[in-house]
């Protein structure tokens, strides 16, 4: 079996070539043909010795996933549908603003972290992408939209990671991946432009700061540990406490002096006065020195089964005033191509399903539906 390129950072694809007995330039050569040309016959690739580029496709090749459908909205962003195998598929997401464009990537077919306002996690888990897999989504946008756009420029220049899936339970595969994003021989995006979001997998954000530090986006949704275990079921394994303290330790080696957090504004769920003031008691005083950051409120996009409702738009503008009013930076986040389930928490492609999402989903919105809004008062230690 051959080998696909696009499953290779550079250090990965200097080793390749050493075996064929080739020095590592070569290695940055066919880097920068994949990476910053585009290109997937090796006979386009002039600069290489006549006998690699004939030698080449005996033993590996650039493979680009299949694409099901593409879909663009009336407000520019763009949504393809690539087949992964086996009855998967996966979303990715183009977004094109006045001074950035914006791909957002999708990691795993599914995601088994099971929160209840994604669309994703609705659907279950597969499996993992692979490197080649995440990174064909990132060349294949960059690449269509060259052409798309008549560019010869850079298009894409910010990464997000908020796709499909959770990153940090794909960790072997992120991080050559984002080696690749950051390379200046592949895309050359700053760390301040790539972006991981994670529910909270502890254990891989300190990793994350010690392999390859990029801006750091925490999806927290909820401000105490009762109403988030059952918003973000990985809170049971990694708290509240502990994810923030996680946080903290990643801020040294993170290319912005702040983490953001993602707060999905949830109708009667998290998004009375009483959670602003716990979030803002949050962020401000935890560890003694609270936690520098940004909040992301995201307007709740409906999804069928979700049991779940959008905060009114003048709900979320008074708990964002109560955040921004006591020294948090808050932003409410502009909803985007939501005419074709482009939107954040909408993406869902086709999984086929190892792990019975879709019965422990409803069972969690039967048992939630039955429990009281609470509002936990740490400072009193006591419940009203």
């Amino acid at each position: 079996m051959t080998a696909n390129l696009l499953d290779f950072d550079l250090e990965g694809l200097a080793a390749f070539c050493e075996q064929l007995g080739e020095k590592r330039f070569r290695a940055v050569q066919l880097f920068r043909w994949i990476h910053q040309k585009g290109a997937s016959r090796f006979d386009e690739m002039t600069d290489l010795a006549k006998s690699l580029r004939e030698k080449l496709p005996s033993v590996c090749h650039i493979t680009d996933l299949p694409v099901l459908s593409r879909q663009d909205s009336v407000d520019g962003t763009i949504k393809w549908l690539f087949d992964v195998g086996d009855g998967n598929a996966v979303e990715t997401v183009f977004i094109p603003e006045d001074d950035r464009g914006t791909l957002c990537i999708s990691s795993q077919a599914g995601c088994a972290v099971g929160c209840r306002f994604c669309s994703t996690g609705h659907q279950g888990f597969s499996r993992n992408l692979t490197t080649g897999e995440i990174l064909a989504q990132l060349w294949h946008a960059e690449h269509f939209l060259r052409k798309h756009l008549k560019s010869t420029d850079r298009v894409i220049t910010n990464v997000v990671m908020m796709g499909m899936g959770e990153p940090l339970q794909n960790y072997s595969a992120l991080v050559p991946a984002l080696r690749v994003m950051l390379d200046d021989h592949g895309y050359g995006l700053s760390r301040r432009r790539v972006t991981v979001s994670t529910s909270g997998v502890v254990p891989m954000i300190d990793r994350l700061a010690q392999d390859v530090p990029v801006a750091l986006a925490v999806s927290l949704h909820a401000p105490n540990d009762a109403l988030r275990d059952s918003l973000v079921p990985l809170n049971r394994k990694y708290p509240i406490a502990e994810l923030l303290d996680a946080c903290l330790r990643y801020l040294p080696a993170a290319p912005r002096d702040f983490i953001t957090f993602e707060y999905c504004m949830l109708e009667g769920v998290n998004d009375q006065p009483e959670h602003a003031q716990q979030l803002l008691s949050l962020v401000k005083t935890h560890g003694g020195r609270g936690v520098p950051c940004k909040i992301n409120l995201i307007p709740f996009n409906p999804f069928p089964d979700s049991g779940l409702k959008c905060s009114e738009r003048a709900v979320v503008l008074r708990f964002g005033q109560i955040l921004n009013e006591g020294g948090v930076v808050t932003t409410v986040r502009k909803t985007r191509g939501d005419d074709i389930d482009a939107a954040c928490g909408q993406l869902a492609g086709d999984v086929l399903d190892r792990t019975d999402a879709v019965r422990r989903l409803a069972d969690r919105r039967l048992t939630a539906a039955e429990q009281p809004i609470r509002f936990v008062h740490k400072a009193k230690d006591k419940q009203v």
